[in-house]
């Protein structure tokens, strides 16, 4: 086993600015070599990260990736403060505005390209992904094809109630239905056929619904006052059994 014999300190720093294929010096210095070497490549390693380092950390971790994953995931346009914001905390590590900028171009120009049907765009003070004028019909289409997706019975039911009872509060639905309405006024919210109206004087002050414009499109009809007349569903040699008819349900309340 070699010995590393003692030596003068300027010897050593001597020794060891030489990288041993410059010369040929006994083994215990190659190994007094190795060792300075390999300190040193640990300190370096361990300043990966710090201020001095961080421009080289931050493109270390694929940041145009980042970026781009979190303006798709953004339901709204994201801005440069926003962005940073996010990434800073989530790398644990200074981001500058500049290499955000440098990676949302290099985005911009990536899906540019025409194999892609969105693009990054800037509005609204931030950036988004939009699909591209060339696809817009398209997607009209297939939002139209939505929005006439069929109602259920019990969401039919409700908004009829809502209709010609406006404004109504859910216990006035839920006493002529006889059960919950929670979930069909839920979707009929979500659809925006129904809307909140205010609050009743009643005990409570419990939400008032009433129909919405899109429903008057939705039915095609100009006003309310356009909605067919109670009278007109009334077909007693129609009836089989006892069932009540929709005017009386209406007027239970």
């Amino acid at each position: 086993m070699t010995r590393i014999l003692p030596m003068k300190a300027h010897r050593f720093q001597k020794i060891c600015a030489n990288p041993p294929h410059l010369f040929n010096p006994p083994s215990h210095f190659y190994l007094i070599w190795e060792f300075r070497k390999r300190s040193n490549e640990r300190f370096t390693q361990s300043l990966i990260g710090t201020q001095s380092f961080t421009h080289l950390h931050i493109h270390s971790l694929n940041l145009k990736q980042h970026i781009e994953a979190l303006i798709f995931a953004a339901p709204q346009p994201t801005a440069l403060a926003d962005i940073r914001a996010v990434l800073q905390e989530a790398m644990q590590a200074e981001v500058g505005e500049a290499d955000i900028l440098e990676a949302i171009g290099q985005i911009r120009a990536q899906f540019a390209d025409e194999a892609f049907a969105f693009e990054l765009v800037e509005i609204a003070g931030g950036w988004q992904f939009l699909t591209k004028g060339a696809y817009h019909h398209t997607i009209a289409v297939h939002l139209k094809q939505v929005t006439r997706k069929r109602l259920s019975q019990a969401a039919l039911e409700t908004l009829a109630i809502i209709a010609y009872k406006q404004p109504v509060s859910k216990s006035e639905l839920e006493e002529i239905r006889g059960v919950s309405c929670d979930y069909a006024v839920q979707k009929l919210l979500e659809k925006e056929l129904v809307q909140i109206a205010g609050r009743s004087e009643g005990p409570g002050r419990p939400l008032l619904y009433a129909t919405t414009d899109k429903f008057m499109d939705y039915l095609g009809i100009r006003s309310l006052q356009d909605l067919p007349k109670l009278k007109d569903f009334a077909g007693a040699e129609n009836v089989v059994g006892d069932a009540p008819a929709l005017e009386e349900l209406v007027k239970q309340v």
